[in-house]
């Protein structure tokens, strides 16, 4: 007896000594940005008391998070193109901020290809971080994912964007490129990196209710970090089991995701977003030097004051409304091309500007695109049709919504979409759907950008059709100047003029 006792013990200490340890929980941290644009100074934006964002400053918390907790930190497109600090210098210094930042990701946004493949190219080969597109074809610098290892527990990112880049970009910067459907491509990586990982995070660049479709449709995905459609989600939304998060815009927040991992499982989560706000805060130094070297040679090119605006120009509704900034640019278009009338997208105008002196660096950050004018013949049934694809998407806030001059339209926001517009008037009189007018764009919406594909389809037309670099020919355009860029058309209108004080005049009007 005594003898079985001691064979017992031994073998109760065998296998104590053998037996795996208790699996230890994990704590980690996924810190996020998405739709910076390149806003590395702090602004004040429209309608807030105090300035929001810098850089620097995000830096700094970014930094000081860091210490607290094993992180993360993940861009989620959209950041080397919008405002001057990034688009005078083609983005280098945003992916010189991201380096000195260690970013550990950043999947490509529609406005990555802002500048052309070869430009982003470039900017993948200085990013000392992977840079993501599973669904873009064509591009090989581009990764399809990435594994980080974070507290012993493995990462796995998958990046995607947008299927519509090619109409939210220029269709030339995207030219040979294909972007294949969102959801195969993730349940295609999900399954790729099923025994390389642990907890699997889309990093993805097409939109909240995109990244809520994508959750529903797909299982196995842990965590979504949005960007594209600059939404702010105060506390993570959840879709199954599918965690999502997006921090705005512009840097003016830090998205932060504390996750607890037991077994490869996330088993507690917390979320929220930490407003950047300088007043009171410290710039985090290197930071703060590399955002001073690129605003001083901005402010060497486009300080200039050029004029006043006597009320504030609403840039920031642009993509619902019509918009006191909105019917300038489109008045300016219509005066300098001589059409019938003029329209603009409202995604090409990105942010509003307050009353008070105006500087040629706050209309090239209005105007942040390099697009030119042309007039193109349209009949007035080709006319309806543009106004209809402009307000077909307006509760998702899209760029296509239409700003105009010399036409007026009222439509149902709550009528189908392609039968929302209702009455429309050019020079006060009715449309006639058989008659040519002349309408003033930009070179992107005549090329098909943002989806106004008839008019691509009008410029194609003509016989005598070219496109040759990115110069539109064609007879149906009556007006055509590469040489000049709207911004700077409208910087010379205001400097001739010397103040301005545009108002509503409600060309635009909802209806039952």
């Amino acid at each position: 007896m005594k003898k079985f006792r001691l064979t017992l013990l031994f073998i109760l200490l065998l296998a104590l000594q053998i037996s795996p340890p208790q699996a230890r929980a994990a704590l980690i941290r996924i810190l996020h940005v998405n739709d910076f644009h390149g806003f590395a100074e702090p602004y004040e934006p429209l309608g807030a008391r105090e300035k929001l964002g810098g850089a620097a400053y995000l830096a700094a918390r970014v930094e000081a998070l860091r210490k607290e907790k094993p992180s993360l930190l993940l861009a989620a497109g959209d950041m080397i193109s919008g405002n001057n600090w990034a688009n005078l210098f083609k983005g280098r210094p945003v992916i010189e901020l991201m380096n000195l930042m260690r970013f550990d990701a950043l999947v490509v946004g529609n406005h990555e290809f802002d500048y052309g493949p070869a430009v982003l190219r470039q900017s993948i080969a200085a990013a000392k971080f992977p840079v993501l597109g599973a669904n873009v074809a064509g591009l090989d610098a581009l990764k399809p994912y990435v594994v980080r290892q974070v507290d012993g527990v493995r990462v796995g990112i998958i990046g995607v964007v947008t299927e519509d880049t090619p109409v939210t970009t220029h269709p030339t910067n995207v030219a040979g490129l294909k972007f294949l459907p969102v959801v195969p491509t993730v349940e295609k990586y999900l399954r790729e990196l099923k025994n390389q990982a642990d907890i699997f995070v889309v990093l993805s660049h097409i939109g909240f209710r995109a990244d809520m479709d994508l959750a529903a449709k797909v299982p196995g995905i842990d965590i979504i970090v949005g960007g594209h459609s600059h939404t702010k989600i105060p506390t993570p939304k959840k879709v199954g089991n599918t965690i999502i998060v997006q921090a705005w815009e512009h840097g003016k927040a830090l998205g932060v995701l504390d996750l607890t991992v037991e077994g490869g499982k996330i088993v507690k989560f917390s979320g929220h977003l930490e407003e950047i706000k300088p007043a009171g805060a410290a710039p985090d130094p290197a930071a703060a030097r590399l955002v001073k070297y690129y605003q001083e040679e901005v402010d060497a090119r486009l300080g200039q004051t050029i004029g006043a605006t006597l009320v504030d120009l609403d840039g920031e509704n642009v993509r619902t409304r019509e918009t006191n900034f909105g019917d300038f640019v489109a008045d300016i278009m219509r005066e300098t091309t001589g059409a019938d009338a003029a329209l603009i997208n409202g995604g090409a105008i990105r942010v509003g500007i307050r009353k008070g002196p105006l500087t040629k660096s706050q209309i090239y950050s209005a105007l942040p695109f390099d697009n030119y004018l042309v007039a193109i013949r349209l009949t007035g049934r080709q006319i309806r049709a543009a106004l209809e694809h402009g307000v077909s998407r307006v509760q998702e806030r899209k760029g296509r919504f239409p700003q105009v001059s010399g036409l007026a339209f009222t439509y149902s926001p709550v009528a189908p979409p392609g039968r929302r517009v209702k009455a429309i008037t050019i020079a006060r009189q009715p449309l006639d759907p058989e008659r040519q007018y002349t309408v003033a764009t930009i070179d992107f919406l005549a090329a098909g950008g943002d989806g106004y594909q008839g008019f691509g389809e009008a410029v194609r037309a003509s016989a005598d059709y070219s496109n040759i670099g990115g110069a539109l020919r064609g007879k149906n355009l009556v007006y055509t100047d590469p040489s000049r860029l709207l911004r700077d058309i409208v910087a010379d209108y205001i400097q001739r003029r010397k103040r301005i004080s545009p108002a509503l005049e409600g060309r635009i009007k909802t209806v039952n």
